[in-house]
């Protein structure tokens, strides 16, 4: 039986809500400064639709499914997306040029001081542009968000974060080599092949936990998560780059290096804020990567999403692009001095216990 958790501290009572109001303005004064930020860069603010025929089709994300009843009473299954991107893309596909959107996404298995049920994301996408550009995107809105709530610095859990410095750019690579002293290309092929055990004998000299079923992805997330996120975004922002094309999701390879892809995540006093692509548009590529996830969370979860077939067909004609994920409420969270996602939420998803 699902219960409802009571709490006289319900964000909707009137002295809950009066310590949350501080942050609530303060998200729609972000908001608004980042809209003008893109009107005035001639982007177009697009609204996707949250139902899609696919969520997405990475191994550990966790939708919510549903289901259309059709006029002749036959049900089709349906999905409330993780993201908005597929359908940006079919924007892109469609002609326009740049996009901006701001989108409530859903992820199932997600609560906690960073992590809601339902959040917003902020995704943009510039049209025949490099994703360095996205790199001076997120420095101005930082820059932006700080300005707006006049502050200097961004603070949480004791880490502070000066949001005007400019990010430090460091690729995955280096901060192997930086933070665990792994040399994590070592373990990856031209071809994006990846040698296992190579990398399972290099977390053993770093004194890190190796199990006999760990795949290649669960060592690399591994030392992500240990040793790497620790370290991230203090003192100035990072931007963490050149992701193995075997994480690249969405991305396309490096011109450069074969080995990686042109994908970056932006950090801010040890929080992940965002995720950008130097966007691929090979759909055969991308089926077959969509495909290895798909295969990799019926080994771990016991289920599958299905493709999103229109996607595919719309990436066979999109234009060359990059594009970028961007954790709203975080930034909020960071800008106003929150603590919890929840506080710069204006109605929190109600939490149950069974």
């Amino acid at each position: 039986m699902i219960e409802r958790r009571r709490s006289s501290a319900a964000w909707w009572t009137p002295s809950a809500h009066a310590d949350r109001r501080p942050f609530l303005l303060g998200r729609n004064a972000i908001q608004s400064a980042f809209r003008d930020y893109f009107a005035s860069r001639d982007f177009i603010e697009v609204d996707t639709a949250t139902l899609q025929v696919s969520p997405g089709n990475e191994a550990h994300l966790h939708a919510f499914t549903t289901e259309a009843i059709g006029n002749d009473g036959v049900a089709s299954p349906l999905y409330l997306h993780t993201s908005p991107e597929f359908a940006c893309k079919k924007i892109l596909a469609a002609g326009e040029p740049r996009i901006s959107c701001f989108a409530h996404v859903y992820r199932n298995r997600e609560r906690g001081p960073l992590h809601h049920p339902e959040f917003t994301m902020l995704e943009w996408y510039r049209v025949g542009e490099s994703y360095e550009v996205l790199m001076q995107d997120c420095a101005a809105l930082l820059a932006l968000s700080a300005e707006t709530m006049k502050t200097r610095g961004f603070h949480y859990r004791g880490h502070g974060c000066d949001p005007f410095l400019e990010p430090e750019r460091l690729s995955v690579a280096e901060a192997f080599e930086r933070h665990a002293a792994i040399d994590l290309l070592a373990s990856v092929e031209a071809s994006g092949a990846t040698d296992r055990d190579h990398l399972a004998a290099e977390l053993r000299k770093a004194g890190m936990r190796v199990a006999d079923d760990d795949t290649w992805a669960d060592l690399f997330s591994r030392v992500i998560v240990e040793k790497v996120e620790p370290h991230l975004g203090f003192g100035r922002p990072t931007i963490l780059d050149e992701y193995p094309v075997c994480e690249a999701a969405l991305a396309r390879p490096a011109a450069r290096d074969p080995r990686v892809a042109e994908r970056f995540e932006l950090y801010a006093c040890g929080v992940e804020l965002a995720n950008a692509f130097g966007e691929l548009t090979d759909a055969n590529e991308q089926r077959r990567r969509f495909e290895a996830e798909m295969a990799e969370k019926l080994r771990v979860y016991g289920e599958i999403y299905p493709l999103d077939e229109d996607f595919l067909d719309a990436l066979a004609i999109m234009p060359d692009a990059s594009g970028i994920a961007l954790g709203f409420d975080r930034l909020v969270m960071l800008a106003t001095g929150a603590l919890r996602i929840d506080q710069v939420m204006w109605a929190p998803v109600a939490e149950t216990s069974s």
